[in-house]
């Protein structure tokens, strides 16, 4: 089935372009727009920065300009951005574009492989996003809260408790939802833009020679002279662009349109203002400002409130990525890679905030356990960058996919842009393997351990499917047997979750062999997620009239999507389905046993059985009546 439809925001004139240009500010650009904080610093910073020289401060910057131009200007806002999935975009949008476009071959063949090496780069590039989302809210707030330093060194020691605390409070509030305060932080963030471009002017105006570091020959003298040095500095580099993944991530809230005119009008010319501001400043006052040259542009007096400002800034930035990593584990959940998690509708207004508590705690508990190993912004730099680039890099390589198969692209087209894309992060992604003991194992770690198990539990459903599928009655036969041994039926509806939409579910076996009788009605009711972000609802449902009082109902979701099974049966009556309101939901429970004759690691086996007993229960998930359910169980081998 086609869907045709997207869900980007419809711009009718300057004021809508306006307003979701502010929105665009709060939501896409709050990683990258408190970059400036950290990333120049990590270049010139010992042991691991290049001396302050007035070469190295015109390559490094030179570096910045060019790679915020090529990375996010080119790549991103002209290329990647114009592979959208019915308006959405993001890792999981890609994928699913992609595998949507590419019929999945026949097991065991040379082209089964193709689309699992697709699968597994799309799997891991989210599961790095999952360790991004831990690791911006610590190095933003903590790198905020450090210009407290700069004022006084009496602040020192209270730097990391503040943190812990504000973090704390930022998860703690995640429950009530943001959509309140959410209006504010497109303001805030303007506010912020404005002050970094403002604290950057007076540097530059003291030292406009710095505005030279755009001529790309600056960084080319910078690797010459630095040789091997200069190209490790790439991998604090990186810093500048991170958070460039939110423009496409973000896509299907705002429209390409203001995410590009906010960009072009705003945010880069804030960024340049302020990187070329601190160059100037560091090529004023030498190594003294290296410490923390951001804070430093600012006067005295305005210290606090721009520490404050920055404060406000970085928990912004924060509330995107964990924002984020509430709409991926969504989407993982309905496209089968992920448990059924605690899932909840924050507003009745926009559809897109949700809160996932598991989800929350995790990342809870990773920021602040990774604010006190590391202590300081400067020590989780080094594990930032490795999980931006992986996943850049895998995004590249879906577009990759994109051109051949969507766009029809000729080969020599394909390989020509993605190999432009990937010569400039394969060097940044190289330089960050150096940091590997130095914390860029944290977040491989943690991509390694989320894309372990959504691959484990894709892999247990596909089981438990094939199993279903090898052994199911064809819902004829059953209908035929039913009539012939004259069942009883009871008054009511029942409604039967099912995965077979051809075949009889499971749970209606057990229930006519333990209960021997059925329902006025039955409906055969069988959830798909389809390969788009949502379905229109005039194309939700399917009904199709069996025989005997049976229904075929086959519902069609998008994968950033929840299924409401109640609102779902309403809505079906306008196809014919009247269900009335005595209803009862039968679902089944598998039980899990290791069968001896499989295959299968036993560790495979376990950790499944582990995620299923730890999965939210179906009648939350789909929103149904717990005491209209019930559960018949199955023990199962796999």
């Amino acid at each position: 089935m086609a869907y045709q439809d997207s869900h980007a925001p419809v711009i009718r004139g300057p004021k809508d372009l306006g307003r979701l240009s502010l929105a665009a500010l709060g939501i896409v650009f709050g990683d990258i727009g408190t970059s400036p904080l950290y990333a120049l610093r990590e270049c010139f910073l010992p042991p691991h920065g290049v001396g302050v020289l007035a070469g190295n401060v015109f390559g490094v910057l030179s570096l910045i300009f060019w790679s915020l131009t090529l990375v996010v200007v080119l790549k991103y806002l002209i290329v990647v951005m114009r592979a959208d999935n019915r308006g959405d975009g993001g890792i999981m949008a890609l994928l699913t574009l992609v595998t949507r476009n590419v019929p999945r071959p026949p097991r065991g063949t040379k082209g089964y492989r193709r689309w699992g090496v697709l699968v597994t780069l799309g799997l891991f590039g989210a599961a790095l996003l999952f360790a991004e989302g831990m690791i911006t809210p610590a190095i933003s707030v903590l790198s905020a809260v450090e210009g407290l330093q700069v004022a006084t060194p009496v602040f020192q020691p209270a730097v990391v408790p503040i943190t812990v605390l504000i973090l704390l409070g930022l998860f703690l509030v995640q429950r009530r939802g943001t959509a309140a305060v959410g209006r504010i932080f497109g303001p805030l963030m303007l506010l912020w833009f404005v002050v970094i471009a403002a604290l950057g002017l007076p540097a530059i105006w003291r030292h406009p020679a710095v505005l030279a570091a755009i001529d790309p020959r600056h960084a080319v003298a910078f690797f010459t002279a630095n040789g091997l040095h200069g190209f490790l500095i790439l991998g604090a580099v990186v810093l500048c662009f991170t958070g460039t993944e939110a423009l496409y991530a973000d896509m299907g809230h705002l429209g390409a349109k203001p995410i590009r005119f906010a960009w072009s009008t705003v945010v880069f010319p804030a960024l340049l203002l302020n990187y070329f501001g601190q160059g100037a400043l560091v090529l004023e006052r030498g190594a003294e400002v290296v410490p923390n040259p951001f804070y430093s542009l600012a006067p005295e007096l305005l210290l606090y409130p721009t520490v404050a400002i920055a404060t406000a800034a970085a928990v912004i930035a924060s509330q995107a990525l964990i924002s984020g990593a509430f709409s991926l584990a969504q989407q993982a959940i309905q496209l089968g890679y992920c448990p059924r998690l605690t899932i909840v509708h924050t507003s009745a207004e926009a559809r897109g905030q949700i809160y996932v508590p598991e989800i929350n705690s995790i990342l809870m508990v990773a920021c602040i356990a990774l604010v006190l190993a590391f202590r300081e912004s400067t020590n989780l730099a080094a594990a930032y960058g490795i999980a931006v680039l992986g996943t850049m890099m895998t995004t590249s390589l879906l577009v990759f996919a994109v051109t051949r198969q969507v766009w029809g692209w000729r080969l020599w087209q394909s390989v020509t842009l993605v190999g432009c894309f990937l010569a400039i992060e394969v060097p940044f992604f190289l330089a960050n393997t150096t940091k590997l003991l130095h914390g860029a194992w944290v977040p491989l770690g943690v991509g390694l351990l989320f894309f372990t198990l959504m691959r484990v539990w894709k892999w247990g459903r596909r089981v438990l499917n094939d199993q279903l599928e090898a052994g199911r009655l064809p819902i004829e036969l059953f209908l035929a047997d039913a009539e012939r041994r004259h069942l009883h039926r009871v008054p009511g509806t029942a409604v039967v979750m099912t995965s077979l939409e051809h075949g009889t579910p499971p749970v209606l076996l057990h229930q006519v062999k333990h209960n021997k009788v059925l329902h006025e009605k039955v409906v055969l009711l069988t959830i798909r997620t389809e390969g788009v972000p949502r379905v229109p609802r005039a194309e939700r449902v399917q009904v199709t009239e069996l025989r005997a009082g049976f229904f075929q109902v086959v519902a069609h979701y998008g994968f950033m999507e929840s299924p409401d099974v109640p609102s779902l049966l309403r809505w079906a009556e306008r196809f014919g389905l009247q269900v009335g309101k005595d209803v009862s939901y039968f679902l089944g429970r598998e039980t899990l046993l290791r069968n001896e004759k499989s295959k299968a690691p036993g560790w495979m086996v376990h950790l499944f059985a582990f995620l299923a007993r730890n999965a939210r229960p179906a009648t939350h998930f789909y929103h149904l009546p717990p005491n209209r359910v019930v559960e018949l169980g199955a023990q199962v081998g796999i």
